[in-house]
């Protein structure tokens, strides 16, 4: 969701700063850049590395985050969806081709409902679904079996490292929304969600099915 069908990365960065000049721990953008993917969870413990977190100091830091976050988001509409989200969205339907969300983060429903494309989505699991998340695959394992898909049948659209990670340990077929430096090992490589090219897709993916099962 967030960095794919949204850009939530700017509401994150404000929202994780305030909190870090509170606690007087260092943030900035770059830190940042190296969350995407990940829970919450394992966000505050990149962010407080220097500082061992109790269970309920840890709770109270990821509440706190949250709070400063929802606020920022309340404000969502549909305007802020990536450019290109809509139409592909479209055209996955009329393939009748099966869509699942997921995502690390726990305002998954909040965030679609806010976009006005929850009714889009076949299954929606998020950080609420697995204990384990990216780069863990019981994310991505979850969506498929909502699905009742297998996972080798499965093309996951990932903007982010750890998102990438878990998508091949899961052994789905992954599509890079970003720049290389980041999505460099995904099987697919689109500068944006506009840019994704879904006929050249699916039939590079059914060539090298063909060339397996020969």
């Amino acid at each position: 969701m967030d960095g794919v069908l949204t850009d939530t990365v700017e509401l994150h960065y404000q929202s994780f700063k305030k909190l870090a000049m509170e606690e007087k721990v260092p943030f900035n953008r770059e830190i940042n850049e190296q969350l995407r993917g990940l829970s919450r969870e394992d966000s505050l413990a990149l962010v407080f590395k220097d500082r061992v977190l109790e269970q309920p100091e840890l709770q109270r830091l990821m509440v706190k985050k949250n709070k400063y976050f929802l606020e920022l988001a309340a404000s969502m509409t549909s305007k802020d969806l990536a450019l290109g989200v809509t139409d592909l969205l479209e055209l996955l339907k009329r393939r009748n081709i099966k869509i699942a969300l997921a995502s690390s983060s726990k305002n998954t429903k909040f965030i679609i409902q806010k976009l006005g494309i929850e009714s889009y989505f076949n299954s929606i699991s998020d950080g609420y679904s697995v204990r384990q998340a990216k780069p863990a695959p019981d994310l991505f394992l979850h969506a498929a079996g909502s699905l009742n898909i297998t996972p080798n049948a499965c093309i996951v659209v990932e903007d982010a490292a750890a998102g990438i990670e878990a998508a091949h340990a899961a052994k789905m077929i992954v599509i890079g929304i970003g720049p290389e430096k980041r999505v460099g090992n995904a099987d697919f490589i689109f500068p944006s969600i506009n840019t994704v090219d879904l006929d050249y897709v699916l039939n590079e993916v059914h060539k090298k099915s063909a060339v397996k099962e020969s």
